[in-house]
């Protein structure tokens, strides 16, 4: 299932997705003592995170984390990572915690396994998630171009895998659609008339494989906001 939000500013955008997010940690925090939301890279989201590092919010009982990751140095300019350190994790938002999916220099099979343990115990399942697209119709890592896409989106999968697209640079490291769409919150965010045509291509057909953001549009009982500027 799928909502489409539109707007003609992606300055409203930013502004009304950074008062929805911030009203759902809140009150998950109000629930439960903490929360969590997963993020995605990009240059769409930084509007967006800098209004909501500026939120009142309880950040010291929030953690945020990535729904996948280029498999980089941090310091490296493709680093997710280092994009919501520098643009998110500002503010008042600097008394959030990070959760790291990239940690050491291989990602062999033992830091996927302490990962997967870890991310167990601290973030899941999401109180928030936003997604990005890209017009391949991948989400997160999940790239149709992969080998490793029909274990990503097994319902059978660790929350954690590994995935080398064939046709996007750098080995990447995601959280797998079985853990994504536990998300009791998640959002599509993108914007452009470029996404816009590969949105609509993606809610044509229901081939996850094909287009693996499908498999959120198209979840018959989980909702999938979509928040698209011109």
């Amino acid at each position: 299932m799928y909502q489409l939000n539109e707007f003609s500013q992606r300055s409203d955008l930013d502004l009304q997705l950074a008062d929805k997010v911030a009203d759902i940690l809140t009150k998950a925090v109000k629930l439960k003592g903490r929360a969590s939301i997963a993020v995605s890279g990009g240059s769409t989201p930084k509007g967006f995170f800098e209004l909501l590092s500026k939120k009142d919010l309880p950040w010291k009982e929030i953690t945020v984390t990535l729904a996948d990751e280029r498999w980089v140095d941090i310091n490296d300019d493709a680093s997710n990572t280092k994009l919501v350190h520098e643009n998110l994790l500002q503010n008042k938002a600097v008394d959030a915690s990070f959760f790291h999916i990239k940690q050491g220099d291989d990602l062999s099979v033992e830091t996927l396994a302490d990962l997967n343990l870890a991310a167990r115990s601290t973030v899941l399942p999401f109180d928030v998630l936003i997604l990005g697209m890209g017009e391949d119709g991948h989400t997160a890592s999940l790239f149709p171009c992969s080998r490793e896409i029909h274990s990503a989106l097994s319902k059978d999968a660790s929350p954690l895998l590994k995935v080398v697209p064939e046709t996007a640079p750098h080995h990447r490291i995601t959280f797998s659609y079985a853990y994504l769409i536990q998300s009791e919150n998640t959002f599509l965010h993108i914007s452009g008339d470029n996404k816009k045509t590969v949105l609509e291509q993606a809610l044509s057909n229901e081939d996850k494989f094909e287009m693996p953001i499908r498999a959120f549009l198209h979840h018959p009982s989980v909702m999938t906001n979509i928040y698209w500027a011109k």
